[in-house]
C-alpha cells in the first residue's frame, strides 16, 4: 500500500469588503475552507472574555456565562483550571490605580483548585471570570468555555497563572527537549508557564525570544481593559483566521501563501517572519485580473465539494446526509466500468471513496459521529487494509477523531471533534427557464454530470453513437473553445472517448 506522502501546500487568501476566505490546497486540491467576518465579530475558539455567572448549576457541577452572545455559555468545574484563584483575584482587584506588572508578578499562583470540588463553593451568580472559548456555538448550544487561558504561538503556548513548561513529546532527542526548556525557562517572566511545541524543534533563541515577547504582548495589552471596566466584554481575540492556519500549518512544505489584498499581505508577510524567519519570500501579493479564487481553481472545487452527492473517479460517488447528530456517507460504486474481479474493484472504489472522505471532513469541518456505508468487501484482509489506510489519511487531519475497524456490514464509525458549526454552501443555482421556482446544479459542474453518463454508456454500454439534447445555453457552455489549443468540452469527449456524438439544441 502506498503511503500518503507530505503534499505541497498553498494558501489563498482571498479578501473581499465583509469577509476573508482562507482556502488550504495541496497538490493544487482544496483541503480545508476558511472564512471570517472583517466586520463585527464573532464568538470564536481562542477568544478570550470577561463574562458574568448567569446561573450555578450544582446539579450539573457546571455554570452558565453570559459572554455577550444571545446563548449563554458554559462551563464545567473540570475546566477552571488548577490555578483558578490566582486568576478570579486578578480579575476582581486589578485597578487603573495600581502597577498591573507588579500586581501580577505578586500574586500567589496557589493553592491548586481542588480536582473533586463543587462549583457552587467556587462561584457564584453575577461574579466575574475570565473565560476562553474552546468550543463554538453550535446549533442552539452557546460556546464551551474554560477558565484555564493560554495563548497559542507556532513554537510556543503561553499559560498565565503556570509554573510549568513542558516540552512536546514528538521532540524526540534528550538533549534538545533539555535545551529547549532550559532556554524557555530563562527567559519566561514570574506567574508565566509554557508549553513547547513541535515546531519549536531546532528553532534558535532569537525566534522563541521574539515569539514568547508578542505573546506576552497580546495578553498584557488586554489588563488596561480589565482595569478600567468590569463588565462583560471581548478582551482580545484569537489571531485572524490566515495567521491561524498558517500558525498551525506552516512548514517547509508551504511553498506559496497568495494574498489579493496590500495590508492583509503585508500583515501575513509580517508574521510568517516572526514565526519562521526567512520564509516570508513565499507570502506573494496577487494582482491578476481574474478573481483570485477563479484564477487558482478554488471556486469550482468548492462547487464540486460542497453538493449532497460528490464525483470520484470513473463514475464512483459518495452521497453526504447531515443531521445536527450524526453525518452519514453512503459510497456507490455509480457507473464505474467492472474491468476487474469484482472484489478487487469494490476495493479500488472504496479506497478512493476514503481519500475523498477524509478530504470531505476537514473541507466540511464535519464533526460529531459519522458513519460511512462502504461498498461491503468479502475479505478480512480487505478490510483490514482499508482501516490502516483511512488511518493513515487521516493522520493530516488537525481535529481530534478516533476510528473504528469496519464491521461486517462495511460500517465505519468516526468521531470528529466538534468546535465550531460545519461549514455549508449551497451549491445549487436558480434555473434560467423557470427563473426560480426550481434549483439546478451548478454549471460549473454540469460538464463532469454529462461527462459521467457518457462514460457509463461508451465503457459500460460500448454505444459509439449518441445525441446530446441540451438548450441553448448548455449548447454554447459546451461548445466554447478553451485554451491555447481551443478544444471544446465536446471536442474533448469525441476524442477521448471516441465516440460520435450529435450536439442538438432545444428551444421549448
Amino acid at each position: 500500500m502506498e503511503s500518503v506522502n507530505e503534499s505541497v501546500k498553498d494558501l489563498i487568501v482571498d479578501v473581499r469588503p465583509k469577509e476573508v476566505h482562507i482556502a488550504l490546497m495541496e497538490d493544487s486540491k482544496l483541503m480545508e475552507l476558511n472564512s471570517e467576518s472583517s466586520t463585527g465579530h464573532k464568538f470564536a475558539v481562542g477568544d478570550v472574555y470577561l463574562g458574568k455567572v448567569k446561573k450555578v448549576m450544582p446539579a450539573l457541577n457546571a455554570a452558565f456565562v453570559d459572554i455577550g452572545d444571545e446563548k449563554e455559555a458554559f462551563i464545567h468545574y473540570l475546566d477552571l483550571g488548577l490555578y483558578f484563584g490566582a486568576f478570579d483575584k486578578f480579575v476582581r482587584d486589578l485597578n487603573p490605580n495600581v502597577n498591573a506588572k507588579d500586581f501580577y508578578s505578586r500574586i500567589g499562583i496557589g493553592p491548586v483548585l481542588e480536582k473533586e470540588g463543587r462549583i457552587e463553593n467556587v462561584l457564584k451568580k453575577d461574579q466575574m471570570l475570565m473565560v476562553q472559548i474552546i468550543k463554538e456555538p453550535i446549533s442552539t448550544k452557546g460556546s464551551r468555555l474554560t477558565a484555564e487561558i493560554s495563548l497559542a504561538g507556532r513554537n510556543i503556548v503561553l499559560l498565565p497563572f503556570a509554573e510549568k513548561v513542558s516540552v512536546s513529546q514528538k521532540i524526540s532527542s534528550k538533549e534538545e527537549k533539555r535545551r529547549l526548556e532550559t532556554l524557555v525557562r530563562s527567559i519566561l517572566p514570574k506567574n508565566y508557564g509554557a508549553i513547547i511545541r513541535t515546531a519549536a524543534e531546532g528553532k534558535n533563541a532569537q525566534v522563541l525570544v521574539g515569539e514568547l515577547g508578542s505573546l506576552i504582548d497580546k495578553w498584557e495589552g488586554s489588563w488596561q481593559k480589565l482595569a478600567r471596566s468590569k463588565n462583560v466584554q471581548l478582551l482580545f481575540s484569537e489571531y485572524s483566521k490566515t495567521t491561524t492556519v498558517l500558525r498551525d500549518l506552516l512548514n517547509d512544505s508551504f511553498s506559496n501563501i497568495y494574498v489579493n489584498d496590500r495590508t492583509v499581505f503585508e500583515e501575513t508577510e509580517k508574521y510568517v517572519s516572526l514565526i519562521s524567519p526567512g520564509q516570508e519570500k513565499i507570502v506573494k501579493h496577487y494582482e491578476g485580473k481574474d478573481p483570485i479564487f477563479d484564477h487558482f481553481e478554488v471556486t469550482r472545487q468548492i462547487k464540486g465539494a460542497f453538493g449532497k452527492v460528490v464525483s470520484l473517479r470513473q463514475g464512483a460517488y459518495l452521497v453526504i446526509e447531515s443531521t445536527e447528530a450524526l453525518n452519514v456517507i453512503d459510497v456507490n460504486s455509480g457507473t464505474r466500468a467492472k474491468n476487474k474481479e469484482q472484489e478487487e474493484n469494490t476495493f479500488d472504489v472504496n479506497r478512493y471513496a476514503a481519500e475523498e472522505i477524509a478530504r470531505q471532513l476537514r473541507l466540511r469541518d464535519m464533526g460529531g459521529i459519522v458513519i460511512v456505508d462502504f461498498i461491503d468487501m468479502n475479505t478480512q484482509e480487505h478490510r483490514n487494509e482499508l482501516f490502516r489506510y483511512m488511518n493513515e489519511l487521516m493522520s493530516k487531519d488537525r481535529a481530534k477523531h478516533n476510528i473504528l475497524p469496519l464491521t461486517k456490514f462495511g460500517l465505519m464509525q468516526i468521531t470528529r471533534q466538534r468546535v465550531r458549526p460545519a461549514t455549508e454552501i449551497n451549491t445549487a443555482e436558480t434555473c434560467p427557464v423557470c427563473h426560480g421556482t426550481g434549483k439546478i446544479a451548478s454549471s460549473m459542474l454540469i460538464d463532469e454530470q454529462i461527462e459521467r453518463r457518457l462514460a457509463y454508456y461508451v465503457l459500460e454500454k460500448k454505444i459509439t453513437e449518441l445525441t446530446l439534447k441540451v438548450s441553448p445555453i448548455l449548447g454554447a457552455y459546451l461548445t466554447r473553445t478553451k485554451g491555447f489549443l481551443g478544444t471544446s468540452y465536446l471536442g474533448k469527449w469525441k476524442k477521448k472517448y471516441r465516440c460520435k456524438l450529435n450536439l442538438v439544441e432545444i428551444t421549448d
